[in-house]
C-alpha cells in the first residue's frame, strides 16, 4: 500500500538546517493499523504530510499502491489524494455555514463522476452513528460528534487509506475510546490505517507500532520518550 524509501525532509532555519525527517524507511500493507508514537517536534506529523503528498521531500521515495508520488506534478497528487486518501485532523474542519450532511458531500466536488452522493454521505453518516443529525449545523455538535463527521467526510470518495493526524488530541478520555473504537471497527472492515499520536495509551488499537524521534523512525516500540532515557522496543 506504502512504501517510503530513505525519506528526508530538511526545513531551513535562518541559517541553519533542520532535518525534521531523517532517511526513513516504512511499509504500509493493506489492511494495516500502522501507528506512529513521538512527542511534539519529533517529525511524525512532517513524515504524515510526506506519505500523503502533502509535503515533498527533500530526497527519497513514496510509492502508494506502486505510484512514485514524489515525481508526480502537484495536479495529479491532488487527483491520486481524491481517489485513494482520506483525512482525520485533529481538529475537524467543518464549515461551519453549512449542514452535516453537506459538509459530507462537499469532497464530491473536487472528484467528478461521482453519483448518487447525497445516499452515500447518509449512509455514512449511518455508520458513523449520526444519521440524525444530518441537517444540524456543526455549532450543534458535541466535539466527538464533529469528530465523527470528519470521520465521515473523510470517507465520502471511498479511499483505500485513511490518514489521521493526531485525531483525537483535544477529545476527552471517553470521547477519545469512541473514536478509537470507530477507526477499529473500519480497520477490520479492511480500511488501511496510518495515525501519528504522543498518545502511547493507543497503541493497543493498531496492528503495527513504529517510535519517532528527532526526525529517526524504528519499529516496535514500548513508549515514546521522555527525556528519561531511550524508547524501550517491545518484546
Amino acid at each position: 500500500m506504502i512504501e517510503a524509501t530513505n525519506l528526508t525532509r530538511i526545513f531551513s532555519n535562518g541559517h541553519s538546517e533542520v532535518r525534521a525527517v531523517d532517511k526513513v524507511h516504512l511499509e504500509v500493507n493493506r489492511g494495516e493499523f500502522s501507528m506512529i508514537l513521538g512527542r511534539s517536534g519529533s517529525g511524525k506529523s512532517t513524515l504524515l504530510g510526506m506519505l500523503a503528498g502533502l509535503i515533498r521531500p527533500t530526497s527519497g521515495t513514496v510509492r502508494i499502491k506502486g505510484t512514485d508520488i514524489s515525481s508526480l506534478s502537484d495536479d495529479l497528487i491532488s487527483e491520486l489524494r481524491a481517489r485513494e486518501i482520506g483525512f482525520v485532523f485533529q481538529f475537524s474542519g467543518l464549515l461551519p455555514t453549512i449542514t452535516v450532511i453537506d459538509n459530507l458531500m462537499l469532497p464530491a466536488l473536487f472528484y467528478p463522476g461521482k453519483t448518487d452522493v447525497r445516499k452515500r454521505a447518509l449512509g455514512l453518516l449511518d455508520k458513523v452513528g449520526l444519521s440524525d443529525r444530518a441537517d444540524a449545523y456543526p455549532g450543534t455538535l458535541s466535539s466527538g460528534e464533529m469528530k465523527r463527521v470528519a470521520i465521515a467526510r473523510a470517507l465520502s470518495n471511498g479511499p483505500s487509506l485513511l490518514i489521521a493526524d493526531e485525531p483525537t488530541g483535544d477529545l476527552d478520555v471517553d470521547t477519545e475510546f469512541e473514536i478509537m473504537e470507530l477507526f477499529r471497527q473500519l480497520n477490520g472492515e479492511g480500511m488501511t490505517i496510518v495515525m501519528v499520536t504522543h498518545n502511547p495509551d493507543l497503541m493497543r488499537y493498531a496492528t503495527r507500532i513504529y517510535g519517532m524521534e528527532q526526525g529517526r523512525l524504528a519499529e516496535g516500540f514500548h513508549s515514546v520518550h521522555t527525556g528519561h532515557g531511550p524508547m524501550e522496543p517491545l518484546h
